[in-house]
């Protein structure tokens, strides 16, 4: 049980960190207009609580350490609003005393087993991910496939934030836009057993905001828990791909699935890479 002395330190541990990663955010990283002088570097406090969704007093309160509590809901935003990356982003969690959050400890309970299984399954495309549609373990093949995928923000690795709001993944899924009612409803299904949680949340939140296709499928109240099993993409360098699906379950009751993509025929099969650089 931590002392009160501990609580202190931890909360003035919180509001430091906190300073020093708004003070290095520019507000050109933001989409913020730079006009007028600034006292301070980086973004201020009432630009903080905007972006992140948040009251002005309340952030405020937790840059000076006060003895307040933070949901990982909210905390979630700030980390977005201050693109912290991973490990930043578990010290914030850790500081506020906040729970790691769901997906995080999934990723790391993808053993070395499953991902050299991932490695040897290449050039086949390969992904595993848990009920949220968060983007838990990948392979080069999947990259290969959809792009540099390490490439995005860490806290949006999620199909659905990609197949809803990223072009250039629209523009590999050729019937992305057929398919995603059905990806719409079978996540709805998956968060019957998740409906108070802050992270489920947080996401139907943030895609209603940023995609009117999903605010729309999401006010139908449509279910759906068959997986697709073919789909087609159109890959920017070797032209249309054709693959099948299979899924793999992480025990009987696990939301964790492995995806492994076959080529449906032999043209796609031929257009797969021979090798990837080690």
């Amino acid at each position: 049980m931590t002392t009160a002395v501990e609580e202190r330190v931890r909360r003035d541990e919180l509001a430091a960190f906190l300073r020093s990663r708004r003070e290095r955010i520019t507000p050109e990283q933001v989409g913020l207009p730079t006009a007028g002088r600034r006292r301070t570097p980086g973004l201020r406090r009432e630009e903080v609580a905007q972006l992140a969704g948040v009251g002005v007093t309340w952030y405020t309160w937790l840059e000076q350490g006060r003895d307040i509590n933070a949901s990982e809901q909210v905390l979630a935003a700030i980390s977005r609003t201050l693109k912290l990356d991973p490990h930043e982003h578990k010290h914030l969690f850790t500081l506020a005393g906040a729970p790691e959050p769901a997906f995080e400890k999934e990723c790391n309970s993808i053993s070395t087993t499953v991902l050299t299984m991932m490695e040897k399954l290449e050039p086949y495309p390969v992904v595993v991910r848990n009920a949220r549609c968060d983007l838990l373990a990948y392979n080069r093949g999947y990259t290969w496939l959809m792009g540099e995928v390490d490439s995005i923000p860490f806290e949006d690795r999620n199909t659905l934030v990609q197949c809803l709001t990223n072009p250039e993944w629209q523009a590999r899924m050729l019937d992305w836009e057929s398919n995603v009612p059905r990806v719409v409803a079978k996540f709805r299904a998956a968060m019957a057993e998740h409906v108070a949680e802050p992270a489920w949340k947080s996401l139907v939140k943030r895609l209603k905001a940023e995609s009117p296709l999903f605010a729309q499928l999401w006010t139908q109240h449509d279910v759906n828990a068959e997986p697709i099993q073919c789909k087609r993409y159109l890959h920017p360098e070797v032209g249309l791909l054709k693959f099948n699906f299979t899924y793999l379950y992480f025990g009987r009751h696990s939301e964790i699935t492995l995806s492994a993509y076959t080529p449906d025929d032999e043209e796609t099969a031929a257009k797969l890479p021979k090798s990837f650089r080690p």
